[in-house]
């Protein structure tokens, strides 16, 4: 594939935005506390961006034998419902983040890809800690196999806390020995819920978004009662062998970087194809910020290509 691209100005005024404005203030917030539902009030207001012209939306909110599945089914014009799903995952720490945070970027990828999406309204911690949302997850899954779309032509996808959901999707599908998806995307996944090497990387290279205190935070928020070293939760151990084809998209600043390059490797060695796509300057989870970075209209472009490849691909077979 092409080169990545170095960052530009709009990349590198948005990592100086964020890491004199937004990182000062992510180090002193608790997630944990009685500010909660205003926190996800200010997260669910910022950086709202109209939809694409021709863009379809209903509402999804069905009872299923794995349990109930609600969330949007976003499809952009130039999609086809025929072709097959892509199931996306919202980020935002298992905490934050909603579909209104991410209905652009399911927009842009429906766009992109050629797939409707249904954009998963996941149970969130600490309400609803672990496995709630990995438990609707599967639901969704398996809804999307009921509803007729052939386990090659869905994709999964997600962003950040969203890549530990699909991570934990896969390696359930795995131990079940269920049919698994035609191919998974991960932007700057957080998968190591121990966050072990985090403040090493934070000290070498300072984020610009995520302080480590606040991973640690909603890794435990999410875990609850079990841990964040509980077995069930760690993603990055068992087999990877059966894991579809996978594109992983990071940015090189980010103190999460680790676990998208432990991923990759623990897949590589399983025999299964991985994509790790390391982005100068990028932050984390920048598909997202698609409207004011060009990098991140690029790295939707790229997964598009991925996503059209691999599904054409898992069918041949």
């Amino acid at each position: 594939m092409a080169e990545l691209p170095e960052p530009s100005v709009q990349a590198r005024a948005l990592a100086r935005f964020l890491l004199t404005g937004v990182r000062p203030l992510a180090d002193r917030l608790v997630l944990g506390g009685t500010r909660l539902r205003a926190v996800r009030e200010l997260y669910d207001s910022v950086g709202f961006t109209p939809l694409p012209r021709g863009t379809r939306i209903r509402a999804v909110s069905q009872s299923h034998g794995y349990g109930e599945v609600t969330g949007l089914w976003i499809t952009a014009r130039e999609a086809d419902e025929r072709a097959g799903a892509l199931l996306y995952l919202h980020g935002g720490g298992f905490v934050l983040g909603s579909l209104r945070t991410h209905r652009h970027l399911a927009a842009a990828l429906s766009q992109a890809t050629g797939l409707p999406v249904l954009l998963l309204d996941y149970r969130r911690a600490p309400e609803h800690p672990y496995p709630a949302a990995a438990d609707d997850t599967l639901a969704a899954y398996h809804w999307l196999l009921d509803q007729g779309h052939a386990p090659g032509r869905v994709v999964v996808a997600g962003d950040s806390a969203g890549g530990h959901l699909v991570a934990g999707l896969l390696a359930e599908l795995t131990k079940a020995r269920a049919p698994m998806p035609g191919a998974a995307v991960l932007f700057s996944p957080f998968l190591d819920l121990t966050c072990a090497d985090l403040d090493a990387r934070d000290s070498a290279r300072r984020d610009p978004y995520i302080p480590p205190a606040r991973a640690r935070e909603v890794a435990a928020l999410y875990a609850g009662a079990l841990g964040v070293d509980h077995p069930r939760l760690a993603v990055l151990r068992g087999s990877k062998r059966r894991w579809p084809p996978t594109l992983v998209q990071v940015g090189d600043t980010e103190c999460l970087l680790g676990d998208a390059e432990r991923l990759a490797a623990a897949m590589v060695a399983a025999g299964a194809h991985c994509e790790l796509e390391v982005w100068p300057g990028q932050v984390h989870a920048f598909p997202v910020f698609f409207p004011i970075v060009p990098e991140g209209r690029l790295a939707i472009q790229r997964v598009g290509v991925f996503v059209r490849e691999a599904t054409a691909t898992e069918l041949a077979a």
